[in-house]
């Protein structure tokens, strides 16, 4: 379980929380999410789509639903007058490093590729204070910290505690589901609780259920935690009859969930772009992915800002693909004779102006 200081939430337990104090909470959030993204992409994008669909199919899933809370939390700071902020060289984490606000001595995050220990990681950064207990971990508990899930409960409760006058009169750059399956346009406080009850959902689960709020991902699917730990398990999380409360209960005895490790690339452990020769294909293909990267940051700045259409949000989507297909031309050395090499997330000067 990670667990935050309690100095992120400074400001929020105040009866009167002041609205600077939720919009650094906010920008926080943000920052957060993304901190996990380049994370869960290298291990996905070690994966042979052909023979591990299994494991690359769950992790993509949670991939899209950490960019969708980073949307959500943004359309709450839009709301009470904040301007999320993504395109700058701080905002990407450096790797092999801790989440923003972690406990120092705590998990630190590396960019490395899909393995057993890198899962116990992610199952690691989702878990709540109290997992229900299907056989996946034993809670962890008297921890003098807050977890991911408690930080951003602090922030829905603080949200209610401000003045309506705190909130823009109309929608105020709202990234909503006529653009994004999942998202919700956020113009009160009681839209922003819901926000982010579904961020909290989605990441650990209820403390009744392992179901998620239905996001991108599908109808009805557990929240990441859960599928997460179903590749460790190797069995789907499913409602199992139970006969003592005559009602169901979960168990992970559904559908086999498969990794092959020959279908495993191996990548190489946190790189950077000066792991390669300046001017050969290995520093080129780096460059270009960490340029495309800085410049999909810049995009959903502008999305996330008042750019609200269609049109950026695809633009966004095509970058998206862009950065897919430079990963697979890397993970499996398509153009550097064979021989695997890893995108390092790495801010690129001027790159943003490309957006």
């Amino acid at each position: 379980m990670i667990t935050l200081h309690r100095s992120t939430l400074a400001g929020l337990h105040r009866d009167e929380p002041t609205p600077a104090a939720v919009r650094a909470a906010l920008q926080r959030a943000i920052e957060l999410e993304h901190s996990t993204i380049p994370v869960y992409l290298y291990a996905y994008f070690s994966l042979d789509p052909a023979t591990n669909a299994d494991a690359a199919g769950i992790i993509k899933s949670v991939v899209v639903e950490e960019m969708l809370h980073m949307v959500l939390a943004a359309n709450v700071l839009n709301a009470i007058g904040g301007e999320p902020a993504l395109s700058h060289r701080r905002f990407i984490p450096t790797y092999p490093g801790h989440l923003p606000g972690g406990v120092e001595g705590q998990l630190r995050l590396h960019l490395r590729p899909y393995s057993a220990d890198q899962l116990e990681a992610f199952i690691e950064i989702e878990e709540p204070r109290d997992p229900i207990d299907y056989g996946a971990h034993a809670a962890l508990v008297d921890v003098p910290s807050v977890t991911i899930g408690e930080f951003y409960q602090t922030i829905a409760n603080a949200i209610t505690r401000l003045a309506s006058s705190a909130f823009a009169p109309t929608p105020r750059h709202q990234v909503g589901p006529d653009l994004m399956f999942g998202s919700l346009a956020v113009v009160d406080a009681a839209s922003a609780v819901q926000a982010l009850e579904t961020i909290i959902a989605q990441g650990e689960g209820t403390t009744s259920s392992p179901e998620e709020i239905d996001g991108p991902s599908g109808v009805n699917d557990v929240a990441h935690f859960y599928r997460l730990s179903e590749l460790k398990h190797g069995r789907r999380l499913i409602p199992v009859a139970d006969a003592s409360s005559r009602g169901f209960a979960y168990a992970y005895a559904g559908d086999p969930v498969r990794v092959d490790p020959t279908g495993v690339y191996e990548l190489p452990s946190d790189p950077s772009s000066r792991d390669h020769r300046e001017g050969s294909p290995a520093r080129r293909l780096v460059d270009t992915f960490n340029t495309t990267y800085t410049a999909l940051l810049a995009q959903l700045q502008f999305l996330l800002n008042g750019r609200n259409n269609m049109e950026t949000f695809m633009g966004s989507l095509a970058t998206m693909s862009t950065l897919e297909e430079l990963a697979r031309t890397m993970a499996t050395g398509g153009e550097t004779s064979g021989v695997p090499i890893g995108p390092s997330f790495e801010y690129r000067p001027g790159a943003a102006d490309l957006a």
